[in-house]
């Protein structure tokens, strides 16, 4: 299972995250090797994920080095690179309100890319893609599903001694627990049914 997160790199061999399998620095200029995380908020991130897919490939995409903003054109770079390199899964905890950006991302998406965004922004409310949205009462290793959006827990793995209500926590967090448990359900689910099983096992619980 190869995992890609588009985020601002991850710090390799934190002991939430281990081992990565492969990290690039994506530019509008291309490509580059500076995939150290500058920020933490990719390392959290990957940390959630590898909660719930211990064996997953990890492969750091990243797009943000100083803050957490990143031009429309190196995002779709990132999710090229991405369906280039045969991921199969991708977290992209970001997004964008500009409708303009939809047919290209259609594009770079193709039918061959699962992508898990955050629901209302693009690539998010694309048709394919697991929309996902935070909902605090939702437990960590769960998830719901209501009018065509997913909802998961919005905090990673808790930080000892520190109440879970100041430890890091928003959408971005949401997007990478729904991740982890969408790895899951592709073990044993075909890429082209993984959004139908998804469905039916948020209407179990």
């Amino acid at each position: 299972m190869k995992i890609a997160i588009i985020d601002s790199g991850v710090h390799p061999g934190h002991p939430h995250v281990g081992e990565i399998a492969g990290a690039v620095e994506i530019t509008l200029d291309g490509e580059g090797v500076d995939a150290i995380d500058r920020l933490g908020h990719g390392t959290a991130v990957a940390g959630a994920i590898r909660e719930k897919a211990p064996d997953a490939e990890l492969y750091a995409v990243k797009v943000f080095d100083r803050r957490l903003a990143a031009n429309i054109g190196v995002i779709l770079r990132a999710l090229a690179w991405c369906r280039e390199h045969g991921m199969d899964l991708v977290n992209l905890s970001l997004g964008t309100e500009n409708p303009a950006h939809r047919d290209s991302f259609l594009r770079v998406l193709g039918d061959d890319l699962l992508v898990v965004g955050a629901a209302g922004l693009l690539p998010g409310s694309l048709p394919g893609v697991i929309g996902v949205a935070p909902d605090r009462a939702c437990p960590r290793d769960a998830f719901r599903y209501h009018a065509g959006v997913f909802h998961a827990s919005p905090y990673p793995r808790p930080i000892p001694g520190v109440p879970i209500a100041h430890n890091l926590q928003g959408a971005s967090f949401a997007v990478a627990n729904m991740t982890g448990l969408a790895a899951r359900a592709l073990r044993n689910t075909p890429r082209v049914r993984i959004l139908e099983a998804l469905i039916a096992q948020a209407a179990r619980t």
